[in-house]
């Protein structure tokens, strides 16, 4: 059973290399090549204007060519992960996954390069004779101690950041790690005693990493295949290695564990056994982290003293050591900044970034992608996961800072927190449409009452929220859930301290709305003992109620359920003579820019009348986002070519709109493709009255709006925010079930809103 497993694997691994097509990289354009003019400056002769400009100015490359954002992943595969010498071709596909996780973490542009040269100062000329190419130089998985020449010249002879990652980027995740292990058993640097095993590039780059961080040298003990590395050694020794020789007569592991505070296991699979681990200090800490089995299972280890503190170098267990938490970022701050290279002040800052990020509240995105883990900071979770979105925006701003503060930035930048905000944005692809939408909230602090308040996405919007902006969120639920899903979830706020809560359960506002909701619906068949039910188990009704008397400003809803459930409360106790839906728009924003949806939800066949009031809703809402707003009625029917069906609903709700000035353009009827592509829709209909591509789709039938809403999400990669309840006076919205904690975090800077900032 175990072998059909591991053969499963296997295959699917290969088959993961090889399909759809071979290998993990592919090279795109970046700029169009459809036509002779596209030619003509891609090539000769416009080309000759780039080159003449970078020929004058070494520095404009970074303008025009893709220097600024590219790094070389380079290795000679004399040290192959766990594999060991395999050969440059043989490790091709690690190099092409460094590759992957560059442009995946940091959208980093990477070329993967594979050199057949064993001697390390051949290699070394090799690299540096590859500057022009490159922003920076990413060496991997070559050999100790040739590893350490090669990383010298090139460092001496380049005037790129270079960077060993099997040395450096192991050094910093290890460094963040201890620095949190340290705060969990209440230790200190200076104070402690490690015993390390493993005397290649990462464990003396840990070594080194942990002698900055404030470990006295006396105080480390290197242990490696022949024992302690003591003074007078002769055997395989060298001058990385003598560095922490210690003047003592001791001579194995067994010796020299008495009493460690640390274990650093760079090493191989049971050097350390359960009886050693014993003999540790109290509250040991022990990073085995030789790959795929590390120097003693957690168990065994957990076995012999139950409250050790374990890392490892597997994802299968609590506290991954993972390169990828640092490389990505630390070369993203430093390209940003045009860093000359990468010293130890941006080693330290990515070290005290990666481990302050752990410290801090678990992102709701990393909590989604590892879901069922336990994120709090503690002896299980020391350092943040890999898909923690936060990681660009905090670890690259502190090595950018870290490179400006040490004079090795040729580009400082002027404003960080600028910075920061930007690569949160690049993260965050709502981040930057959503701006302008969260500095209108700020301007007023409104309460938004959450009907699904035990859901752990609007638990952790609800950190966001009292984190990020100045509304005030207040939840509905049992407290005791509310507190048990906080703590489970690691958030620090709690019930009443930091948020309102209505219980259902016992609420002393109990009566008064069951009571406003009895004078509502009593003509609609409620009676007093379905009222005093409805807000015991209704979440949404008691929200509404909530509003309606004016407890909360804006109810958001819908986490869970259908959509026109909700939709039915909303209307029954918040709708009167001004406020009546309007429809529903979604804007996915997609990879070329956002597109607008409507409507998806409210109408399922709207009538010219519903269409009117949808388009001019959704013009409004797209200026809250700074756009100006391009409307094209989407029908199968093209510019009047079909008499009847949604075409001519769409035509007389354009007739409705001609009949007083509007100002927003709008066009149609059309199909998308003609609403999209300014060139066809001018062919059909020369002189339109949209200039462009359209932003905003409106459709004659939901059916048709709710397919296009789901098809751009689930195969364009589109991500959603909304669905925007139009027409409410912003007292309302009612979200879809698949709705993330960062999309109830822009929900709630949408209902933060005044109406008065967007009419």
């Amino acid at each position: 059973m175990t072998d059909n497993h591991g053969d499963g694997l296997r295959q699917a691994a290969l088959d993961y290399h090889e399909f759809p097509k071979p290998g993990k990289l592919e090279i795109r354009a970046t700029k169009p090549m459809a036509n002779g003019r596209d030619l003509a400056r891609a090539y000769s002769p416009g080309v000759a204007e780039a080159c003449l400009e970078i020929k004058a100015d070494p520095q404009s490359a970074r303008r025009f060519t893709s220097r600024g954002n590219l790094v070389a992943v380079v290795t000679n595969g004399t040290a192959v992960l766990g594999l060991g010498n395999i050969g440059a071709l043989a490790s091709k596909p690690v190099m092409e996954g460094k590759a992957v996780l560059f442009k995946k973490f940091a959208n980093i542009d990477c070329f993967d390069i594979e050199v057949n040269e064993p001697d390390p100062e051949k290699l070394a000329n090799i690299v540096c004779a590859l500057e022009p190419t490159f922003g920076a130089i990413n060496l991997e998985d070559i050999k100790a101690p040739d590893c350490f020449i090669v990383e010298r010249i090139c460092r001496e002879r380049m005037n790129i950041p270079v960077f060993h990652d099997d040395q450096h980027g192991t050094a910093i995740v290890v460094g963040a790690a201890a620095v949190n292990a340290l705060h969990v058993a209440g230790k200190r640097f200076e104070e402690i005693r490690i015993v390390s095993t493993g005397g290649g590039a990462a464990g003396i780059a840990c070594l080194n990493m942990l002698l900055k961080l404030g470990v006295r040298r006396e105080n480390i003990w290197l242990c490696d295949i022949h024992g302690l590395v003591y003074e007078g050694r002769e055997i395989d020794m060298n001058p990385e290695k003598a560095a922490f020789a210690q003047a003592t007569e001791l001579r194995t592991l067994d010796e020299v564990i008495a009493g460690a505070d640390l274990f650093l296991g760079l090493s191989g699979p049971n050097v350390l056994r359960p009886e050693m681990v014993a003999q540790m200090a109290p509250r040991p800490i022990v990073f085995a982290l030789a790959n795929p089995d590390p120097e003693i299972m957690p168990d065994l280890a957990r076995a012999a003293v139950p409250d050790a503190i374990i890392a490892t170098g597997r994802s299968d267990f609590p506290n991954q050591v993972n390169n990828v938490l640092c490389f990505p970022f630390i070369f993203r701050g430093a390209l940003d900044v045009g860093a000359t290279e990468i010293n130890d002040a941006m080693q330290v800052a990515c070290v005290q970034g990666i481990a302050e990020l752990a410290r801090a509240t678990t992102s709701a995105e990393a909590a989604a992608a590892y879901r069922g883990e336990e994120m709090t900071f503690g002896s299980d979770y020391l350092i943040p996961k890999p898909f923690d979105p936060r990681l660009s925006g905090v670890v690259s701003t502190a090595v950018a800072r870290a490179a400006m503060e040490t004079g090795v930035a040729t580009r400082p930048i002027d404003d960080l927190a600028q910075y920061k905000a930007d690569l949160d944005a690049s993260v965050f692809k709502s981040a930057l449409l959503m701006r302008p939408v969260f500095e209108a909230a700020r301007s007023a602090s409104r309460r938004i009452v959450f009907a699904e308040g035990e859901d752990e996405r609007v638990l952790r919007a609800a950190q966001a929220i009292l984190e990020e902006t100045t509304e005030t969120p207040i939840l509905i639920g049992r407290p005791e859930v509310i507190t048990m899903r906080c703590e489970r979830a690691g958030l620090t706020i709690r019930p009443e301290r930091d948020f309102t809560i209505v219980n259902p359960e016992n609420d002393p506002r109990y009566r008064d709305y069951w009571e406003t909701y009895h004078a509502i619906m009593a003509r609609r068949g409620v009676t007093p003992d379905i009222a005093r039910a409805v807000m015991r188990t209704n979440t949404t009704a008691i929200g509404a109620v909530m509003v309606k008397r004016g407890d909360a400003d804006c109810l958001i809803c819908g986490t869970f359920g259908e959509f026109r459930w909700h939709l039915n409360y909303v209307c029954h106790l918040l709708q009167d003579e001004a406020h009546r839906p309007h429809g529903a728009l979604s804007m996915m924003i997609l990879e070329d820019g956002p597109l607008f949806i409507a409507d998806t939800h409210v109408y399922s066949r709207p009538t010219p009348e519903n269409l009117a009031e949808i388009a001019i809703g959704a013009a409004r809402h797209v200026r809250r986002f700074g756009l100006a707003p391009k409307v094209a009625f989407c029908s199968q029917s093209q510019f009047g070519n079909q008499a009847e069906g949604s075409g001519k609903r769409l035509r007389e709700a354009i007739a409705l709109l001609d009949s007083a000035p509007r100002d927003f353009a709008y066009e149609g009827e059309m199909n998308i493709d003609a609403a999209l592509d300014p060139e066809l829709r001018e062919r059909l209909l020369p002189g339109n009255r949209l200039e462009g591509a359209a932003n905003v789709l409106v459709f004659g039938h939901a059916d048709a709006a709710s397919g296009v809403r789901n098809i751009l999400k689930m195969k364009a990669g589109g991500l959603e925010v909304g669905p925007i309840l139009m027409g409410m006076g912003n007292r309302a919205h009612v979200v879809s079930p698949g709705i993330t904690a960062r999309g109830l975090l822009n929900m709630a800077a949408i209902a933060g809103t005044p109406v008065a900032h967007y009419g």
